[in-house]
Formats: C-alpha cells, sequence, structure tokens
C-alpha cells in the first residue's frame, strides 16, 4: 500500500487535500465545550411544595418520588435537596453512554406513578422532568439602575419578554432564575382576628378555592330546540386585589358576611422573599443557562450574546443585562 503512494505522487496529493478538507470541516462542526463531555447523562426532578419545610417536603415529596424513580433503567445513582422554601430537587445520574432522551421519559413514567401519593398542592403547581447538564454555560443578570423597578418586576420582565427567547436557543436545556420573585397575591392572616371568629387557616384555603377558580360554566339551550344556544361566560380565578378582599368567609347572620379584608391583609407583592440578589449594589435577578447532552456550548453562547444583543436594544430606560460568567472566555484563552 505504502509502495502505490510513491509510486503515484498525484494520487497521493490528492488524498491528502481530500484529509485536510475533511479535518477543516470537522473542526467547524464539532461540537466545542469547556471541558470533555465524561459528565454521565442527568436527568432532573423539580416540585414545589408552597409553604411546607424541609422536613415536610423530605416525607411528603422527595421520598414518595424517590421510591418510584429508584432502580429506574440504567440509573446508577440518584441525589435529592429540599429546602425550607417548600422546593425539592432531585438529580437522576444514568451510566456513560445512556440515551439523556430514553432516560428522561423512563424518569417521567416513574414519577406519574407517585403522583398518587403526592399532595394536592405539589401536584398543582407541579411536577417537572428534565435532561440536562449539571455545569452552567452562563450566569447572566438583569439589574436596574432605576427607583421605578424592583426584582418583583424585574423576574417578572424576564418571564415575559427574556427567558422564552433563551429556551428556544438550541442547545439550551433550561434557564434556571435564581429565587422566587414573582408576582403572587399574598394574604397576611391575622391570628387575633381568626381567633375572634373561630377561624383556621384551612378555612381560609378552602373560601379562596371555593370562590377563586377556573370552571366551565356551561351553555343553554342546547337540547330544548331553541334558535340559539347561550354560552354561559364565568369571571374564574380572580387577580384583582378588590377581588380578594371581598372573598366571603362565613355568614353572621342578620345579612351580614365576614370577608377575608376582616382578617387579613392583601397584597399584590413577590412570590417569596427568601432570596435577594444585588449586582453592584442595585437590585437584580441571576440566572444560569443550562446545555443539553451533546450539543455544541460554543455556538449557544456566541447565539445567546446575539440575542442579548437584539434584546438589549427593546430594554425600559433603567434595565441592563450583564453576563456574569461565560465558558467561551475559558475556551479561547486556553
Amino acid at each position: 500500500m505504502l509502495k502505490i503512494f510513491i509510486d503515484r505522487p498525484v494520487l497521493s496529493t490528492v488524498v491528502s487535500i481530500l484529509i485536510l478538507i475533511l479535518g477543516v470541516l470537522g473542526i467547524a462542526n464539532l461540537p466545542v465545550t469547556q471541558y470533555p463531555d465524561i459528565a454521565p447523562p442527568t436527568v432532573q426532578i423539580n416540585a414545589n411544595y408552597p409553604g411546607a419545610n424541609a422536613e415536610t417536603v423530605l416525607s411528603s415529596v422527595i421520598i414518595p418520588i424517590e421510591e418510584q424513580v429508584n432502580g429506574v433503567e440504567n440509573m446508577d445513582y440518584i441525589t435529592s435537596t429540599a429546602s425550607n422554601n417548600g422546593r425539592a430537587q432531585i438529580q437522576v445520574y444514568f451510566k456513560q453512554g445512556v440515551d439523556p432522551d430514553i432516560a428522561a421519559v423512563n424518569v417521567q413514567n416513574r414519577v406519574a406513578r407517585a403522583n398518587p401519593l403526592l399532595p394536592p398542592e405539589v401536584i398543582q403547581s407541579g411536577v417537572t422532568t428534565q435532561k440536562q447538564q449539571t455545569s452552567a454555560l452562563m450566569f447572566l443578570s438583569m439589574y436596574t439602575t432605576s427607583d421605578d423597578y424592583d426584582a418583583t418586576f424585574i423576574q417578572n420582565y424576564l418571564n415575559i419578554n427574556i427567558l422564552p427567547e433563551l429556551k428556544r436557543v438550541q442547545g439550551v436545556g433550561d434557564v434556571n432564575v435564581f429565587g422566587a420573585k414573582t408576582y403572587a397575591m399574598r394574604i397576611w392572616l391575622k391570628p387575633e382576628r381568626l381567633k375572634a371568629y373561630n377561624l383556621m387557616p384551612s378555612d381560609i384555603s378552602a373560601a379562596i378555592n371555593e370562590q377563586s377558580l377556573e370552571a366551565a360554566a356551561g351553555a343553554l339551550g342546547q337540547n330544548n330546540a331553541e334558535a340559539f344556544e347561550y354560552i354561559i361566560k364565568y369571571d374564574g380565578r380572580f387577580d384583582e386585589q378588590e377581588q380578594y378582599e371581598e372573598i366571603i368567609i362565613k355568614s353572621l347572620g342578620e345579612g351580614q358576611f365576614l370577608r377575608l379584608k376582616d382578617v387579613a391583609s392583601i397584597e399584590l407583592d413577590a412570590e417569596g422573599y427568601s432570596v435577594n440578589t444585588f449586582t453592584d449594589g442595585n437590585p437584580a435577578v441571576n440566572m444560569a443557562v443550562y446545555q443539553t447532552p451533546g450539543s455544541n456550548a460554543k455556538e449557544i453562547i456566541e447565539t445567546i450574546h446575539s440575542r442579548l444583543d437584539e434584546m438589549k436594544v427593546d430594554l425600559p430606560k433603567g434595565l441592563h443585562i450583564g453576563v456574569n460568567f461565560d465558558t467561551n472566555e475559558f475556551q479561547r484563552f486556553n
């Protein structure tokens, strides 16, 4: 074989050029990342139990899910974390070489078995299962230099305008926002008022769930040979502070009713207060971008930078987006 290439220099030149071209094409298209892809495929399960402490989350959420997920095909090991803000996070690690898509489907099927064992509040909040890498590609921060905005406004602006764009980038597994600063209707109960009217917090929750809910109201005139069918409209779940204030807790007799505003203070504010973040002393919301296994980290980061440049043009005055950490910096200089 060696003699053939020695006797035919033109053939040797053509083969060398072909190998060079294939090498250049390979370098341009192969995935590039900070570290080699040696991390095992990982599937993450997230759940939220509002108002529960870490011990309650462990016993009522994590243990039922772990009992069902444990032993899923090709699983290596499993870890979990419960926090005092009601959040549960379970990481399922699989053996190297396992298809992450198949692993995610298998875990999702196991989580479905645990749903009947979970508290209704957890089911209502949703249990999410997704594949992703364990290390972040980028850390971003959106902050404000204006007194017109706070962290709650920033996160809601992120949820509506920024996060959907970032999650649509090819190869992005998830964008994790630190802290819970989304808007929520906060109901601060007054214990002395509850005691005066012989009420418990569960009575308040029951009244809210009964009067603020989404329901199918139906229609009139369907089977009565009527010329018209009338669709019944229903206001649905309340979204104004005044609507919650007027929720009736119970009747006091003689045409008088005890309303929610009589035993609690209601305000539209942040969902949680456990995390406060600042960038250069300004209120901020930080987030991390994770990639899907096998994706091109370099292309993902370059695409995100391009999207951020486009979105910065439409930001309200006083809002800014900064990049705190970018793994591409290590890939360029190392």
